[in-house]
């Protein structure tokens, strides 16, 4: 029979073994999440860069173009440079002829927080017709604005705008849909370390968007014609 200080013994061996396999368990899933994460980038980059186009002059003409929404301003008021480009990019595109129809898509969470009415105003300044402009105001996600774009506004073929890092992630999105999309690099914009890590990061959940989550909420809207959507 074990007395008293056998077990007094074994019982914090036992806990520093339970620890420190703890440990190794933690270290290896930080290990292959982060790999999954790098995998995840590289594969939507690779995937991706041919239809991502710097050069306005190669790029094909579509009949859509998709502008991903954005706040105009960032905190402190100040003008936000990803919306300002973005804009200067979708009148350039309509301007020389690339597209001939905006769909401007993005969040309306609020009467004092309207991305599209924001999108459109900027887009007429510039000297874009209003009827050539629809609103989605349900363009909460990436995710949102694309299937949104071809099942809802019927689009099959189109143009999307944003900047040359999330453009990978919205091409990613819509071939993986079956949409045939390329898209316009708008001047992108030095930026904190935390914009690029929240794009890093929502590399692999597009991926799980595409593959694991319930799009079916959508299907219902099949049909819409894109003017119904009009405001």
């Amino acid at each position: 029979m074990k007395n008293t200080l056998e077990i007094s013994i074994e019982q914090p061996l036992e806990w520093m073994r339970y620890l420190k396999n703890s440990i190794k368990g933690l270290i290896a899933l930080g290990f292959f999440l982060l790999l999954g994460v790098l995998l995840a980038n590289i594969w939507i980059v690779l995937s991706t860069e041919k239809n991502n186009f710097y050069n306005l002059q190669k790029m094909p003409s579509n009949d859509v173009g998709l502008v991903l929404g954005t706040s105009k301003a960032i905190i402190g008021g100040k003008e936000n440079k990803f919306f300002k480009y973005r804009m200067e990019a979708a009148a350039r595109l309509y301007k020389e002829g690339k597209v001939k129809f905006l769909i401007l898509s993005g969040n309306h969470d609020s009467v004092f927080y309207n991305e599209p009415n924001d999108m459109k105003k900027a887009l007429m300044s510039l000297g874009v017709p209003e009827n050539v402009m629809t609103l989605d105001f349900a363009g909460f996600r990436t995710y949102d604005s694309i299937i949104r774009c071809k099942e809802v506004f019927n689009q099959q073929k189109f143009t999307i705008i944003s900047q040359p890092t999330h453009n990978a992630r919205a091409l990613f999105l819509a071939h993986e849909l079956g949409v045939d999309a390329v898209a316009f690099a708008a001047q992108d914009v030095p930026a904190g370390y935390k914009t690029y890590l929240r794009e890093y990061l929502a590399r692999p959940k597009a991926i799980l968007d595409v593959y694991l989550l319930d799009r079916s909420k959508y299907s219902s809207k099949k049909g819409i014609d894109v003017k119904e959507e009009k405001r």
